[in-house]
Parts: C-alpha cells; structure tokens; sequence
C-alpha cells in the first residue's frame, strides 16, 4: 500500500495565517478514530467537519476527484490535525470526502533526536 505521490503536491503548500486563521473554528470539532491495525500498520481515520472543506484552499484538492489531495504531514498539521509521530495520509474517504485515512508502521519508533 504505497502513497502514490502523484496525488500529492510537489511539495508542502504552507497556509498563509489569513487561511489557518479561517480554520481555526473548526479545529476542537476534528473528530480521531481509535487506533486499529493489520500485521503491517496500525491505522485511524480522522473526520473533519463538512463546512471545514469550503475553508480550506483550492490548491489541496484534486479538481478529478473533488477530494483533497494526499497530504504531507507538514499540510495536514496546519489544517489542525494534531497526531502524534509517524502517521502518514494515505487515502480520502472518495464517497465521504472528509474523513482522511492515516496509517503508520506497526510499533513506530521515532527516530532518536542528535
């Protein structure tokens, strides 16, 4: 289950602080599931708030799918998902665009800090 990193873009798109600041209400409504795995990974899902989509900018969406584009951990934090290590975006919900799929090694280690 590899990312496919054409539905991501090139690199991390920041927020500007005008459209983090319109976010900011709904991120104490972000909803985390409970962990659950397979021999592989662990995994959760995490839901955002439908009136949240139309805040967030046209550039994290794939126009052909009409879901948002895979994020990198650096764009998914800045929407306020607050997660801990190691958890990588790897699918949308296509037929509920706002749950967001996230999965991780099994027993994740982060690396030690030099």
């Amino acid at each position: 289950m590899d990312i496919d990193m054409s539905r991501r873009n090139k690199k991390p798109r920041l927020l500007l602080e005008s459209e983090r600041e319109r976010l900011e209400e709904f991120i104490d409504s972000i909803h985390y599931s409970a962990r659950y795995s397979d021999d592989q990974f662990e995994y959760r899902h995490v839901q955002l708030p439908k009136n949240m989509l139309k805040k967030i900018p046209a550039d994290y969406f794939d126009s052909a799918k009409g879901t948002l584009k895979l994020l990198w951990e650096d764009e998914w934090r800045a929407l306020g998902i607050t997660q801990s290590l190691g958890w990588e975006h790897y699918e949308v919900h296509e037929p509920e665009p706002h749950i967001l799929l996230f999965k991780r090694p099994l027993n994740y280690q982060p690396p030690l800090s030099q």
